[in-house]
């Protein structure tokens, strides 16, 4: 079983955010940066159902050079091998041009399947891996907490709302959005760390796989939200009080 693994690199979940000096996105100059923690549950999944089945797993990343990072990473985890589009201007790519980024390189590798994180830490859109499914004309499930290789393809198990789950059975190729914690994520231990410098990294560009850079959505301004303090007095016994701050706290709060 060949199976793509779409991995991100994102900004660290500890890092001190800023805008940068033109508003439209983040400062990265001074901040550090490590794999996206959805596409590290898929990478994990992958990797037991190696395990499993025997196979593949290659680790598929756009991204710029500081990327290779990320790959390294995988690879130290137990990726066999990886392919790095390297672009250093994505935020000029929206969702569909960065899925055909991905797509086309997957492509050729002729996967059994494909697996991406169920959305990134940074622009959390959940889209890109549906929108390479689309492309590559495969069927797809997302949220998925459990997958079980079967005669006739794969058993999938989809997390619903209110604690309800779905059973899936699907043909392969496939693709499939990972939802976190569907496993424990494994360290890079000392010897995967050596084989990862010897692994294989195939690197591609955006003209080497005929996709150009468009954008028919942008980000416009970046900006920290503005701090507001406010206090309201209730009249009124305290019984009344209470059910007014019930009620403020149900409909305009939302937190009950």
């Amino acid at each position: 079983m060949k199976i793509i693994v779409s991995i991100k690199q994102v900004p660290a979940r500890d890092s001190q955010l800023r805008p940068d000096s033109a508003g439209k996105w983040i400062q990265e100059s001074d901040i550090g940066f490590e794999i996206n923690e959805p596409d590290a549950y898929a990478l994990e999944e992958a990797l037991q159902l190696k395990e499993k089945h025997s196979g593949e797993v290659v680790a598929l990343c756009a991204g710029p050079a500081r990327a290779s990072q990320t790959i390294r990473e995988a690879l130290a985890k137990g990726a066999d091998r990886a392919i790095h589009i390297e672009e250093e201007n994505l935020a000029s790519f929206d969702t569909l041009a960065v899925a055909r980024l991905l797509a086309k390189a997957a492509e050729a590798e002729k996967p059994d399947l494909i697996l991406t994180g169920l959305q990134s830490d940074d622009l959390g859109y959940g889209q890109t891996g549906v929108v390479m499914a689309e492309l590559l004309g495969l069927p797809h499930a997302t949220i998925i907490m459990a997958v079980e290789k079967i005669d006739s393809g794969i058993r999938v198990m989809r997390e619903l709302e209110d604690g309800w789950f779905q059973n899936v059975e699907m043909p392969l190729p496939a693709v499939l959005t990972i939802q976190s914690g569907i496993n424990k994520l494994r360290y890079a231990t000392l010897m995967g760390i050596k084989k990862a410098k010897t692994k294989e990294v195939k690197r591609l560009t955006a003209p080497d796989l005929g996709v150009a850079a468009t954008a028919a959505a942008s980000i416009e301004r970046i900006y920290a939200p503005q701090r507001t303090k406010q206090t309201q007095i209730f009249d009124g016994t305290a019984r009344e009080a209470a059910a007014k701050l019930i009620e403020k706290l149900r409909f305009e709060a939302r937190i009950l």
